[in-house]
């Protein structure tokens, strides 16, 4: 398979491997443990058939999965430091100040009711109600690149009424005591996270799952962080007699306040639609110099598939930018097929808290490593291929 690949090609790429573990390194205590973060690392990025310890093991050489089991189950190190230098990592290579910051869950099918937070709810991944684990993920999308920097196991309402489950599991006490924290608080602790270490970013984009949240909604304002979130079609907003369906403003736009543009380049080109975008009054809520507004976006194959976004931002922003950041949300859909199908984001065959924190980390940094090449050196990246009606106060724009 390497036979096509230049020896320079591999050469930049192992060099680029060697900068990315020797970031990480120090996470990993001791030599042991260090040596089995590599060789996990190196097993995630080959061509081994399903990532899970048994033929990550074999890839290894060794006779059986025993120690690549101690190295995720009992050794010690923290996925939150190796998270934080992943972070840190994808933040150097594809940071802007009009980066976006896209919160989003994916699904882990499961067999049994062992697995920390496992229970029958419904799985995007499945797209149906399965077995499963939910992991809610942060992605950092760039001009130039995106990469997943940050994770958090999900845990239903029925696990934290049950102690001795959670127990069993290795769930934290501290976790348990916290309550139900739904898919929104997850993503604001993440987004938090991310902002509180420095790293720059202009925007969020999400789908209805936390754009009709109007606490989440709150809180990106409270941080002053630009979001274009789609809601649900029953999603209302303020108007200056009540409240109105965002349906029912957009079927009073006017012609002339459709605009087609692209929302960005797709697997089949150009993402083109019809887009309607307009102000949204307000009652001194807002702080001084923002605006929020309403967006629609309409297909060109079916004028009835109407999607819709409440969006806030500084007044002066234009058209194109807000939505290229509606466009921007499915960057962390490619994240996860890239993780999943690359890296073996979903191979995993532990059980417990903190294991599946270990390998979904070090999955995520597998995945970074390949996006940040991809970003900054395609030519090491193609070596590595080788071997993602009534008065309204509503204002068209």
């Amino acid at each position: 398979m390497l036979d096509d690949v230049v020896a320079e090609d591999v050469s930049a790429w192992r060099a680029g491997f060697d900068e990315v573990f020797a970031r990480v390194a120090g996470v990993f205590y001791r030599a042991e443990p260090r040596r089995w973060a590599r060789s996990y690392l190196t097993g995630l990025l080959a061509p081994v058939e399903r990532k899970n310890t048994w033929q990550l093991s074999e890839a290894a050489g060794e006779v059986d999965p025993g120690r690549l089991q101690h190295f995720l189950n009992r050794s010690r190190w923290d996925a939150d430091e190796l998270r934080d230098c992943l972070r840190s990592y994808v933040a150097e290579a594809l940071a802007c100040p009009d980066g976006v910051l896209v919160p989003d869950e994916t699904g882990f099918l499961k067999k049994g009711v062992k697995s920390a937070g496992v229970q029958r709810q419904y799985s995007g991944t499945a797209g149906r109600v399965e077995n499963s684990q939910l992991g809610v993920f942060l992605a950092y999308a760039g001009s130039t690149g995106r990469a997943l920097i940050d994770r958090e196991l999900y845990l239903p309402e029925s696990w934290i009424g049950d102690r001795d489950r959670c127990t069993e599991a290795g769930i934290p006490e501290s976790r348990c005591s916290s309550g139900l924290l739904t898919k929104p608080r997850l993503a604001e602790m993440m987004i938090a996270r991310t902002l509180d270490a420095g790293v720059a970013a202009g925007w969020v984009a999400a789908d209805a799952a936390y754009g009709r949240d109007g606490r989440f909604r709150a809180f990106c304002e409270s941080r002053r962080l630009s979001y274009v979130l789609e809601v649900p079609v029953r999603q209302t907003v303020a108007d200056l007699d009540g409240r109105r369906r965002v349906d029912t403003l957009v079927a009073r736009a006017p012609a002339q306040a459709w605009h087609r543009v692209s929302a960005g380049l797709g697997v089949r080109g150009e993402r083109e639609y019809d887009w309607a975008w307009a102000t949204l009054p307000h009652f001194g809520d807002l702080p001084a110099g923002y605006t929020r507004t309403l967006l629609a976006r309409r297909s060109l194959d079916d004028p009835a598939d109407i999607a819709y976004y409440l969006c806030f931002h500084p007044a002066t922003i234009e058209r194109e930018q807000v939505v290229a950041v509606a466009g921007a949300r499915w960057a962390v859909e490619e994240c996860f097929q890239a993780a999943k199908d690359q890296c073996g984001l979903d191979h995993y065959q532990v059980r417990k808290w903190y294991p599946w924190y270990r390998h979904i980390t070090l999955a995520m940094l597998a995945h970074a490593f390949l996006a940040v090449t991809a970003a900054t050196d395609p030519k090491a990246h193609a070596g590595w291929a080788e071997s993602q009606s009534p008065i309204s106060a509503v204002s068209w724009r």
